[in-house]
């Protein structure tokens, strides 16, 4: 699986165009594939579980650990090992796994690591430091054990299994805390923040470990050069590069024909960037990555292109590669179960004392802490891409990276509900506890968030001696470090406010809506305005979870529009809440 070899045998290949049979099943393997992975990652997530659960089962199905052991001449024949056809499919997958890191970049909102200071740097850093040296321990003095390819160099194998222990998978977590109505509550923000340094960071630290090694790709630049040229690279696109972007975005969106020009635009940026870094001795996808921080840290993209680039390459490319995965490594032949059991207790152990120790030392909760361990133990796409790799590059052997890919799989189908489970609540508060008529303004006057805001804001104060002016910053604040616009017409705003005993839930009606940002593009219609303590954590989940619940029915944004007073506002949500626990 090295690419040395990988490179000698395409070598080998005469250069001509593709026959028509071998187009034919050129065609006929990537459409099997792209529909297997699909339909098996759309029933991974019927069953509550990442998709890429079911697009790497989807590869394991099709390739020799099943199809072939069955059906060895079908599966020759239909997913061949080498040819003119092999080397056209793995071009295919290394573009998917390029756009894909794109779309992972475009998730690092560094604004949002800033905006939480010391929290997120002292939980990322802990984070990282304890995983990555328990890594380079065990890489360094049992990399036999570890499973380290015999023509591997040790101290680059050290390094490779330390940083495979100590990265998260920013796009597994986001998801986790969007299915768990965490995304946009302060622990949320924790574990995203945390999550996107921990993501910068690492594909930093993998990029300088794969460019001190010779890949056999013909690279012409020392390690030394290779090295430099990373952190110089990184450092342009996430000051220069960012600022250039962030202007050349409202022109095209200005004088371009339809949104798709900012697809063109990212895509074309990723693969410029990609062959950047391929040339300077890495991967292109550590320049696709940082094309994506760049590109998804501007102002001016907004959360639906972001969502349209990200559902493109997710419900197309993401599949075609994590299912090709399955077709190039037997899962059967090279499961060795101590293996696999050393390499999944060894991560989870140093990232969950890593994040615990993080958090402890940012003043956070014991169960606060536990949480945000649970939640950044999931390594998902990203531990797999990082072994695909390794292995392609001949630092690790078939049984460390099979022992890697069930390792990801695990730790992130294990995350959420052990994270839900620390923060299990004692009592459940309703919407219909928290509201009141005086806190519910029918028609909202505001023309912009700032507006709407405040009038929330104080609506919710009413009859307390609470000051609405550092209320409404506390809320303002809050909102500037990520929009609460939900989409299908809802969104929650919210802020902490020291010393309140319960929290303080206000809701309004617009009849033009608010622009809050959300995914979809939505105005939002219904909007909510909730405080709650800062030592109270578990109210601030109650409600938003509360409210989630709520407004999961699509009917009822529009039934609260059509309410003439506080009475029916209140009847539809309680008829809407009481529908949901029953299905």
């Amino acid at each position: 699986m090295k690419i040395q070899a990988d490179s000698t045998r395409y070598a080998d290949l005469i250069v001509a165009p593709l026959t028509e049979h071998e187009l034919t099943i050129l065609l006929l393997s990537l459409g099997v594939l792209l529909a297997t992975a699909r339909l098996l990652g759309e029933l991974a997530q019927w069953l509550r579980q990442p998709a890429v659960v079911g697009e790497l089962l989807a590869g394991l199905f099709l390739g020799p650990s099943i199809l072939g052991q069955f059906f060895p001449e079908f599966s020759a024949e239909l997913f061949p090992t080498d040819g003119s056809v092999t080397v056209v499919r793995d071009a295919i997958t290394t573009l998917a796994i390029t756009l894909f890191l794109l779309v992972a970049g475009m998730e690092v909102d560094l604004s949002t690591v800033w905006k939480q200071g010391q929290t997120a740097l002292k939980v990322g850093v802990m984070g990282m430091v304890v995983p990555f040296a328990v890594g380079i321990f065990c890489g360094w003095f049992f990399p036999i054990a570890m499973g380290r390819s015999e023509s591997a160099d040790q101290l680059t194998f050290a390094m490779l299994f330390g940083t495979a222990l100590s990265i998260s998978a920013l796009p597994v977590i986001a998801k986790m805390m969007m299915d768990l109505n965490l995304y946009r509550s302060d622990i949320g923000m924790v574990v995203i923040s945390t999550a996107i340094l921990n993501d910068l960071v690492g594909w930093i630290v993998f990029a300088m470990t794969m460019g001190m090694m010779d890949r056999g790709h013909g690279s012409e630049h020392s390690i030394g050069i290779t090295i430099m040229l990373v952190l110089l690279f990184a450092g342009l696109m996430l000051t220069v590069g960012r600022w250039l972007i962030d202007r050349m975005l409202p022109y095209i969106q200005a004088y371009s024909h339809g949104p798709g020009a900012v697809l063109s635009f990212a895509l074309a940026l990723a693969l410029m960037g990609g062959a950047f870094t391929e040339w300077i001795g890495v991967h292109s996808i550590f320049g696709a990555f940082l094309v994506g921080v760049a590109v998804g840290d501007s102002s001016h993209l907004r959360e639906r292109t972001r969502t349209t680039i990200d559902n493109f390459v997710s419900f197309i490319f993401a599949p075609l590669f994590f299912g090709s995965i399955g077709l190039k490594v037997n899962f059967i032949t090279n499961f060795d179960p101590t293996l696999v059991a050393m390499v999944l207790m060894i991560a989870t152990a140093g990232k969950l004392a890593g994040c615990w120790l993080g958090a402890k030392w940012a003043g956070l909760s014991r169960r606060d802490g536990w949480a945000i361990a649970f939640g950044m133990n999931a390594r998902g796409a990203m531990e797999i891409i990082l072994g695909m790799l390794a292995l392609n590059a001949g630092l690790i052997g078939e049984r460390l990276f099979v022992a890697l890919v069930i390792m990801a799989v695990g730790t992130s189908m294990a995350s959420g509900p052990l994270m839900q489970l620390v923060l299990g609540h004692s009592r459940r508060r309703t919407l219909g506890n928290l509201l009141s008529s005086y806190r519910y303004v029918h028609r909202l006057s505001g023309e912009n968030r700032r507006d709407v805001i405040r009038e929330l804001v104080q609506a919710a104060c009413n009859s307390t001696n609470i000051d609405v002016e550092e209320a409404t910053h506390s809320v303002l604040m809050r909102e500037e470090t990520m929009h609460t616009g939900i989409g299908r017409g809802l969104a929650i705003p919210h802020g902490r406010l020291p010393g309140l005993a319960a929290p303080l839930v206000a809701i309004g009606v617009s009849d033009n809506g608010i622009d809050f940002d959300s995914p979809d593009g939505e105005s939002a219609h219904v909007i909510f305005v909730v405080l709650t303590s800062p030592e109270d954590t578990a109210a601030q989940l109650e409600v938003i979870a509360a409210v989630a619940r709520a407004f999961r029915p699509e009917w009822v944004i529009e039934r609260i529009m059509e309410a003439r007073n506080f009475t029916e506002m209140l009847a539809v949500l309680k008829s809407s809440t009481n529908s949901a626990s029953t299905h």
